[in-house]
């Protein structure tokens, strides 16, 4: 749902994988060499070995689940649930999925439509006709984030200082009532938690019961889902993993509450309950085969209802990814082949690099170890060539400043960080995965930077 201190200028979502739930986490690629072979490790002993990598690389610090049609491959933690108290991950640890909870509030609005509750071509204006543009917008609209709705996450002033507190249904609408929808419905695509909150309070309307009483009974009950749940503010089970702000797990992330994150991310779990529900839905158990056909059929941007649709090999692909503050999830599916790949982290960082790779490993085909970059020092004099303002977008600019002998980056309206030298011209940041290049112009002056971002280069003129 949302990265708290980290910087973002990317979509949330992508149809391999979801940046967050609400906004904020920095996704870039991972840099990697070494690679995985040899024809004497099974398929396990490989996937272990490169998840063994990435967490010594500071890439992944988590649990993780793989399977295929020969069952569960693998189901183990690497790294720290608890860093000050050395508490290890394990299969067990709980932690939360952010947008990952859109794909169960989809699957209950499908339920209900069965059950004669609701349709999913009834207009907003048939649950909340006070806001202005109900009669506009479907739920079809708000499950495939097709509605123009405000993202009420993009509100940097709430996210930072009300996510941890309580919202009620007044002030989430207070927030986007006096927004103009960002295009007629029906006609793009722009992801909006806003859409997955009003699911939320519509599966209240249509039932008379809490949305997450509704979910249990349709989903966790009957998936064995024993370890899920909604308020982690208060959970109090010894498995519960701590959210961090960054791969240094030094500074505890505060968690957004529950009603803030709502439909659209509040959900908690651990990776067995999320293979039991993959099964489980998969099978038609939860709803029929052709609601979940209409789950998966994508509308725009690849983008069904709360899932992300592609092929691999012309084999149909479902995924989406989370995030919210302290933590980041993906999860991966190829039903045909019975491929499952779960990855639940507690810091903020791109999962999908590693999901992708974990994929090829599964089906035989040889990956890149991550590595861990190494620091060196830069002369003062070299580091005050790259101060300046670049802008990457006409409203984003990304400001670097020299400060106790090196470089920090400030993005538009975010926290400032820490950029540690790779070369006397390429930086990274420890925070998150990602990669900033200074280059030089004909005068040998710099006039640019780029910016690697989750397979993207994004180039920042010099402006200031």
């Amino acid at each position: 749902m949302l990265g708290r201190a980290t910087l973002s200028i990317c979509n949330r979502y992508h149809p391999k994988r979801e940046n967050i739930i609400m906004k904020k986490t920095l996704l870039f690629l991972i840099a990697s060499v070494a690679v995985l072979s040899g024809m004497a490790q099974s398929t396990a002993e490989k996937i272990d070995a490169y998840l063994t990598a990435a967490n010594k690389a500071n890439k992944f610090n988590g649990s993780v689940l793989v399977a295929n049609k020969s069952g569960i491959l693998i189901n183990k933690g690497y790294g720290w649930r608890d860093a000050a108290n050395k508490i290890k991950h394990n299969e067990n640890s709980i932690f939360q999925i952010g947008s990952i909870t859109k794909q169960f509030t989809a699957t209950v609005i499908l339920s209900l439509q069965e059950k004669g509750k609701l349709s999913v071509k009834d207009k907003l204006s048939k649950y909340f006709p006070k806001y202005p543009f109900a009669e506009k917008i479907t739920i079809e609209n708000l499950l495939t984030h097709t509605s123009g709705i405000y993202n009420y996450t993009n509100d940097t002033a709430f996210m930072m200082h009300e996510a941890i507190k309580p919202l009620s249904q007044t002030k989430f609408w207070s927030l986007i009532a006096g927004k103009p929808l960002d295009f007629e419905p029906g006609t793009k695509f722009s992801y909006s938690n806003s859409g997955y909150l009003i699911l939320g309070y519509i599966i209240e309307k249509a039932t008379g019961k809490k949305y997450e009483q509704v979910v249990r009974q349709t989903i966790f009950a009957p998936a064995g889902m024993r370890s899920s749940g909604f308020d982690f503010t208060h959970l109090s089970s010894p498995n519960k993993t701590i959210g961090y702000d960054d791969d240094s797990l030094q500074t505890p992330a505060v968690i957004v509450d529950s009603s803030t994150s709502f439909a659209a991310g509040a959900i908690y779990t651990i990776t067995s309950d999320l293979y039991k529900w993959n099964k489980t839905l998969l099978a038609g158990k939860i709803i029929s085969l052709k609601s979940l056909n209409q789950a998966f059929t994508p509308y725009k941007n690849h983008y069904g209802f709360g899932w992300g649709i592609d092929s691999i090999d012309g084999k149909r692909s479902i995924s989406h990814g989370g995030g919210i503050f302290g933590f980041v999830s993906d999860g991966f599916w190829i039903p045909e082949d019975s491929v499952c790949v779960i990855l639940l982290n507690n810091f903020g960082t791109d999962l999908s690099p590693l999901t992708k790779d974990i994929v090829s490993i599964l089906y035989d085909k040889p990956v890149a170890a991550p590595k861990e970059k190494t620091e060196i020092t830069v002369a003062d004099s070299i580091l005050q060539h790259y101060v300046g303002e670049y802008a990457l977008a006409p409203t984003f600019k990304i400001t670097i400043t020299v400060e106790n002998g090196g470089l920090k980056a400030q993005a538009t309206g975010q926290p400032q960080f820490d950029l540690f030298a790779e070369t006397e011209s390429r930086f990274f940041l420890k925070v998150v995965d990602a990669q900033v290049d200074f280059i030089k112009g004909a005068d040998g002056k710099i006039e640019k930077l780029i910016l690697h971002q989750g397979g993207r280069d994004i180039p920042g003129m010099k402006v200031k």
